[in-house]
């Protein structure tokens, strides 16, 4: 792997010619993504990045920087360079296998804390575990079942939980194929990315597409899964996607009598909740 031109020893220095050479490169956060690298290099916080400013940094420091950076300028998302992404109250491993998890995902795990004691809860498409694992972490009275069909992301979701030391369960399956209910709800963040649609480069180069396209119009698994729930009785459906319009139609017309769409913090239609 090359390195990214590093000309400054200081911290300070080493910082500006990294966020010029990702500028320069089309990420949207140089200057963010630069302090993440070399806080991970140098095992210290952001906040020691302003505090040590002028520090000289050690030749192989620079290198192993250089290194990162150099990853960072060919679009490799952040997360998986330095193998972990912050997820509300959890730390969670990731790497390409699975998805990474986006701050618009932690609304499906505010809906998961509204449920009642001891309800049961299906997390399909669960890849890391987020979901799954944050439900856990702050409501341990509930049991939570992660579901994928990768058999390669739930070997990175088990890894997590027991790191994590929560008892969530993980299921190969199809969907809900197979998979032991009754649920009190069932929570998703599914494929939904229309087949040919164009992707910035840190998704379409590194993220798994099989966990990203949905078929001709984006809409294949998500038809599936809320079909399926509306025959299993599941009171709860909530899923996340960027088609809320068509996945509250759908919804609508499996019988599912209370659609709502909830938006996400940026104002866009991210979750489409129904329920019975």
């Amino acid at each position: 792997m090359p390195e990214a031109t590093i000309g400054g020893r200081s911290v300070a220095r080493a910082l500006s010619d990294a966020a010029s050479a990702l500028t320069a490169a089309g990420c949207d956060t140089p200057r963010l993504d630069a302090e993440l690298l070399l806080a991970s290099v140098l095992d210290v916080g952001r906040e020691r990045l302003v505090i040590d400013a002028q520090v000289e940094l050690a030749p192989a420091t620079l290198e192993r920087f250089g290194t990162l950076v150099a990853r960072r300028e060919a679009r490799e998302p952040v997360a998986y360079i330095l193998g972990r992404k912050a997820f509300r109250r959890i730390t969670l491993s990731v790497d390409p296998r699975v998805l990474i998890p986006r701050p618009e995902t932690e609304l499906l795990v505010e809906i998961g804390l509204t449920l009642d004691d001891g309800a049961r809860v299906a997390d399909v498409g669960t890849g890391s575990g987020a979901v799954a694992l944050a439900l856990k972490d702050e409501r341990p009275d509930l049991s939570v079942v992660g579901v994928d069909f990768s058999v390669e992301a739930l070997e990175v979701a088990r890894g997590n939980a027991a790191r994590l030391g929560l008892d969530v369960e993980f299921v190969h399956a199809d969907l809900l194929d197979g998979v032991p209910g009754p649920f009190d709800a069932v929570l998703g963040n599914l494929p939904y990315v229309a087949e040919g649609s164009a992707l910035p480069p840190e998704i379409e180069l590194y993220e798994p597409s099989m966990a990203l396209f949905g078929g001709e119009d984006g809409l294949d698994l998500i038809r599936r899964l809320v079909a399926a729930a509306a025959v299993a009785g599941v009171p709860l459906v909530a899923l996340e996607n960027g088609l809320a319009e068509a996945v509250a139609g759908i919804m609508l017309r499996v019988g599912y009598p209370s659609v709502q769409i909830v938006r996400d913090l940026a104002g866009h239609e991210r979750v489409v909740i129904a329920r019975r």
